[in-house]
């Protein structure tokens, strides 16, 4: 994992391209065709903007690798300072890696740098209950679900419900890379 990085943007480019179906049905609706945003130029201006955003300490953008390509992300973003110190989790990983833990692995490097580094006290990941492996995803990670968000997010084209999962830092002493290791199966 990495900061995105200004050379990415052709790799992101093709990756989101070739994983459109895959993909798609989890993404915010939006009136512009999904090849138009996803090409190299719209890569940057997302980079330029979630970086800003990093600078300010309201967002935590990450690229994954896998075998030394690019094969997603994961961000914190929404982060909260003061008495909340909270952030939203979102992520996404090509198909063609999706099933080997890469994504779960990336997830609990990223909750443990919030909780440590930055000090966050709460990480909240919204799921659609259509999205069985990302609900597992996170309950395997130690997420708690607390409540069906109804019409929450407008996705693929309407207001879609989520459940609202929350992870504390008080919830892994050890860390969630600990947790995330013990599930591996030996």
């Amino acid at each position: 994992m990495h900061p995105l990085r200004w050379r990415d943007a052709g790799e992101w480019s093709r990756l989101r391209l070739a994983n459109e179906g895959w993909l798609s049905p989890w993404e915010p609706t939006s009136a512009v065709p999904w090849a138009q945003r996803h090409t190299p130029a719209a890569y940057r201006a997302m980079r330029r903007v979630v970086n800003g955003r990093a600078r300010h300490g309201t967002s935590l953008p990450f690229a994954v690798r896998v075998e030394g390509r690019l094969a997603g992300q994961v961000t914190l973003d929404n982060v909260v300072r003061g008495a909340l110190r909270s952030g939203y989790l979102g992520y996404w990983i090509d198909r063609a890696v999706a099933g080997r833990g890469m994504t779960s692995l990336a997830v609990a490097l990223v909750c443990d740098h919030a909780f440590g580094d930055v000090g966050l006290h709460r990480v909240e990941a919204d799921i659609r209950p259509e999205n069985l492996p990302s609900q597992r995803l996170v309950e395997r990670l130690g997420f708690q679900r607390e409540g069906l968000l109804r019409r929450y997010l407008d996705i693929d084209g309407a207001w879609r419900d989520h459940y609202a999962y929350a992870l504390l830092a008080e919830d892994v002493p050890g860390g969630v890379l600990a947790s995330w290791r013990r599930g591996i199966p030996g």
